[in-house]
């Protein structure tokens, strides 16, 4: 029988409860395992917030690419710039944005789902495909937020080892793809068009 895992968001909710400042370190160093869960639900975040993910999401998708390229490698923990890492956690944004994550993985917990380890080389490549997606400016209706929601899906179920989550996010990352895929025309005239008004 598999262990149980820990229960890390009650962990995330009790650090963000706590007094005072912190920082992405010390969030990461309570994380242990289950750092690249928690970095990729991190990094996801903010791109689910209308206007703020414009600017995000670019920097933010070769974030998660590294992140699910390190993960699929086998490194046993992901390497992040100490100078990241000092950055202090702006706390009521996150726990807002963790708070409504909360309420829709509810609807995924359903009787009997399992908890056991996952793939990390295959949850990996996931993370680092929909990363890719995630980092493209694509001029369509959630064309940043549809793969930030799949990544925060993806993050969480790295947390708690929801295999039944990692495969409604893979599922989604194959419809955001094929999204994409078929808008692949709009998306080339907008750019044609941008870059020629940019040259003129």
């Amino acid at each position: 029988m598999y262990p149980t895992p820990k229960p890390f968001f009650q962990t995330l909710h009790a650090l963000l409860d706590a007094e005072g400042e912190i920082t992405l370190g010390e969030l990461l160093d309570a994380a242990g395992e289950q750092t690249y869960g928690l970095l990729v639900l991190l990094v996801s975040l903010p791109n689910l917030i209308p206007g703020l993910n414009v600017g995000l999401a670019p920097v933010g998708g070769i974030g998660l690419m590294a992140l699910g390229a390190q993960l699929a490698w086998g490194t046993p923990h992901p390497w992040v710039p100490k100078r990241i890492q000092i950055q202090p956690i702006h706390k009521g944004r996150i726990k807002d944005a963790l708070a409504k994550l909360e309420a829709q993985l509810k609807r995924f917990r359903w009787r009997g789902a399992e908890q056991r380890p996952l793939s990390h080389r295959w949850m990996g490549a996931c993370i680092a495909w929909t990363g890719f997606l995630l980092a493209i400016p694509v001029p369509l209706p959630f064309g940043n937020q549809l793969p930030a929601a799949i990544l925060c899906l993806l993050g969480a179920a790295l947390l708690e080892e929801r295999p039944a989550w990692a495969w409604i996010g893979a599922a989604g990352s194959l419809g955001n793809t094929l999204y994409f895929a078929f808008s692949f025309d709009l998306i080339l005239r907008t750019f044609t068009k941008a870059f020629h008004a940019l040259v003129k």
